[in-house]
């Protein structure tokens, strides 16, 4: 109900953000640049930012525009599991019977990559998130699985997507197998200038069909400090705004209803 009474087609910034719906953050323009870089040349990246700061959405922003059937992406999120298991992910999604043992499970992976790339022209795009929970046990398995794998060529885009202190994590020696394949690392940021922030709100409101400025300049300013610019954290209290005052029968947000919401939440 309240988008219709502010004329919004969905959510500012809604979770499926992708295409007109997305709005580009800090660090954005470089990890595109990467990611394309990557697409070109495959190899491994590593993408580290703060929860909330939208790294999950970049890379699916990103991996929306790459254009089928040139590439195939697949996205592993379950990262709390074994090695075995999490190649068992990549074999399926592959659309490989996973094998128990790992030696053929690698041989088949890579005959399913050889084949995907060589007869049907298709580059796999690997992006693996929350690669933070990632033990030492798979990054060190992981080194090997590159080199096994790929040989002397480089089959797939690998992207590592996680929290700090992932990027951390690769600079350990015993990780320097891994590190030394790094042609990418990006790490994105929140929006703390404020002016870069404002600006990001506004085009946040205008692509979910905003046709006037819904936020008070002292209610965007809060929103700022409240937010810390963390998009999703502003995401949330902008969509609470939003439902408060349409509960309150007002066409616009004040700082008086984003200050009730923050009372009310403790923030």
């Amino acid at each position: 109900m309240y988008r219709q009474r502010f004329g919004l087609s969905s959510h500012v910034f809604p979770q499926n953000a992708q295409g007109d719906t997305y709005i580009e953050g800090p660090g954005y323009a470089r990890l595109k640049r990467r990611f394309d870089m990557l697409c070109r040349e495959p190899g491994l990246g590593a993408v580290e930012g703060d929860a909330g700061v939208g790294k999950t959405a970049a890379m699916r922003n990103l991996c929306g525009q790459l254009p089928r059937p040139d590439y195939q992406v697949i996205y592993l999120c379950d990262t709390a599991v074994s090695p075995l298991d999490l190649y068992r992910q990549l074999a399926v999604e592959l659309g490989v019977t996973p094998s128990h043992r790992r030696a053929q499970l690698w041989l088949d992976i890579k005959a399913a990559m050889l084949h995907m790339v060589d007869e049907q022209g298709i580059q796999p795009v690997l992006v693996i998130d929350e690669a933070q929970l990632l033990g030492d046990r798979f990054l060190v398995d992981l080194a090997g699985f590159l080199n096994v794998a790929m040989d002397s060529r480089n089959l797939v885009a690998l992207w590592l997507v996680g929290q700090p202190p992932l990027l951390a994590m690769l600079r350990m020696k015993r990780h320097a197998a891994l590190a030394s394949r790094l042609a990418a690392k990006v790490r994105l940021e929140p929006v703390t200038d404020r002016e870069a922030f404002m600006a990001f709100l506004q085009q946040g409101l205008q692509a979910a069909g905003a046709q006037s400025n819904l936020f008070a300049d002292t209610a965007a300013e809060l929103l700022f400090r409240a937010s810390r610019g963390v998009p999703r954290r502003a995401a949330w209290l902008l969509k609470e705004a939003l439902m408060a005052a349409h509960d309150h029968d007002k066409n616009f947000v004040d700082d008086a209803i984003l200050e009730a919401i923050l009372d009310e939440e403790d923030l």
